[in-house]
């Protein structure tokens, strides 16, 4: 683990660990027991174990793994913030972002597929942080986790349209046709859940 980012190593280690069931809901999450298995101090271990929190990964001491009402409802405050973002962009993004959605269009064709999941996460991503609005920012990233899976799971099972729906996108914001680009990025995310909901089996179908 790179000393210079040690906290955010551990976080991605941890979270790729409960999200792949190598750390179970059963197994309990303690700062001293993971500053002995990474051999690290507490303090990275608990900025980690604060995000994950955050994230709704960790539920007191346990891991949580979200249901389908869980993504259901993330998914619908994502569909509402990034279909503002989206609208907002059509308006008021600046060129050098529009020429960056572009190029993870363009990306979002290649082979390879770290390529691929890099295009898609920053396509997303500029439209998120072009509105400029800190808040919308946050609760973007506090459901990072959760929007990471969906998109591993949307982008390596090659979901039909995936990035032609980005450049329909793109093309409604080089438009500036706000309310064409909001209705199709809430219409993709909605595809997204629905495709990863019937590819992750581990996700409890019930209404806990």
């Amino acid at each position: 683990m790179r000393k210079d980012n040690l906290y955010y190593d551990i976080y991605n280690t941890l979270r790729d660990d409960i999200l792949s069931g190598k750390i179970t809901p059963s197994e309990k999450i303690t700062e001293i027991g993971l500053a002995k298995k990474l051999n690290v101090s507490r303090t990275p271990i608990r900025l980690a174990i604060t995000k994950l929190r955050e994230e709704g990964l960790i539920k007191g001491n346990y891991v949580y793994i979200p249901n389908e009402t869980d993504f259901r409802d993330i998914f619908q405050v994502r569909g509402l913030l990034e279909g503002f973002a989206a609208e907002y962009c059509a308006t008021y993004i600046t060129e050098e972002s529009l020429l960056k959605l572009e190029e993870c269009v363009k990306n979002g064709f290649s082979d390879d597929e770290h390529i691929r999941l890099e295009s898609n996460y920053l396509f997303h991503q500029i439209l998120v942080e072009e509105t400029h609005n800190k808040k919308l920012i946050q609760i973007i990233d506090q459901m990072q986790s959760l929007i990471r899976l969906f998109r591993i799971t949307v982008t390596l099972q090659k979901r039909p349209r995936l990035v032609s729906e980005h450049e329909e996108i793109y093309q409604a914001i080089k438009e500036g046709n706000g309310s064409r680009a909001k209705k199709l990025i809430q219409e993709h995310i909605d595809k997204d859940l629905n495709f990863g909901l019937s590819h992750l089996s581990f996700i409890s179908h019930k209404n806990d």
